[in-house]
């Protein structure tokens, strides 16, 4: 059954007549009456009595009209439902993001995102940066938001935001008075880092082994205050983007500029490449 076959039929119905339906349409009358003739032959019932002067519909043919006709009405709505869709974007968008970058923009992006766009609901997965990628990969979540580098094999890569590492001490710590701190000069310090399902845990570790050392590792843990808070009792030192100092509120925790070269975070957002992007996560996309 085809649609351009009820089509016809509904026209027949419409008009009344083969004729006049064609004289209405930029097809023939044998359009019609093979098109309707086709339909009698799938259905196998008589869709028209043919007996009187004028068409009349028969008990079967009245239904094959009424259901055709909800038939075609729900396969317009499908282009109204896309209009709407284009023109008020809405939907639900999946975030994976790392702890440490949510508490630190997230909040933004949902208030940014929330303005423009009223109607798109954001569903947040908190994952360390590697797990992330995965989760991007295996179609688990829409977008995230990691630490870059990452494979441009598989995500399209979009810069997001770069900040810079500075060390955390303690208010009391040697280093606490100095302008600035090689990274040579913290062999001897024992260090509080993240978790090793973070990218930053094996970032510290790369910086401190290219300065000439491996890090010796007091505590790891997968909250950034935790961290800090370990900092500020005096447990260790610690390697964090410069702008956590901001978000925390410890009068015991002092940070130092790291000398030249300046160590760089850089986040990104990316997507699977190649897979199929909502209107909404399109719109999105765009805000970054």
């Amino acid at each position: 059954m085809e649609l351009r076959d009820l089509k016809s039929f509904i026209e027949v119905v419409i008009h009344q007549s083969f004729t006049k339906a064609a004289a209405h349409s930029y097809l023939s009358q044998p359009s019609f009456s093979k098109a309707v003739k086709k339909l009698e032959e799938e259905l196998n019932v008589e869709l028209f009595d043919r007996s009187t002067r004028h068409l009349r519909l028969t008990d079967a043919g009245q239904i094959v009209y009424e259901q055709a006709q909800k038939a075609l009405e729900s396969l317009s709505e499908i282009t109204n439902l896309l209009d709407d869709l284009k023109n008020v974007v809405s939907g639900e968008i999946k975030i994976g993001i790392p702890p440490l970058i949510g508490r630190l923009f997230f909040p933004n992006i949902a208030r940014r995102i929330q303005e423009k766009y009223p109607n798109v609901s954001l569903h947040l997965v908190e994952r360390g940066a590697k797990l992330i990628g995965q989760l991007v990969e295996n179609g688990q979540v829409d977008l995230g938001i990691i630490v870059l580098p990452a494979d441009t094999s598989k995500f399209n890569v979009q810069p997001f935001i770069t900040d810079e590492f500075v060390l955390y001490v303690h208010k009391k710590h040697p280093l606490a008075i100095r302008s600035t701190v090689d990274i040579s000069e913290l062999k001897e310090e024992k260090f509080i880092l993240f978790s090793e399902e973070f990218t930053l845990h094996d970032y510290i570790k790369t910086v401190c082994i290219e300065a000439g050392f491996i890090p010796e590792v007091s505590y790891q843990s997968s909250q950034w205050d935790l961290i800090l808070e370990l900092v500020s009792s005096e447990f260790g030192v610690t390697l964090l983007p410069k702008s956590i100092y901001h978000k925390q509120n410890n009068p015991n925790v002092q940070i130092v500029p790291i000398a030249e070269p300046t160590l760089h975070w850089r986040l990104g957002i990316i997507t699977k490449k190649e897979a199929y992007h909502s209107f909404a996560l399109r719109e999105v996309l765009k805000m970054f």
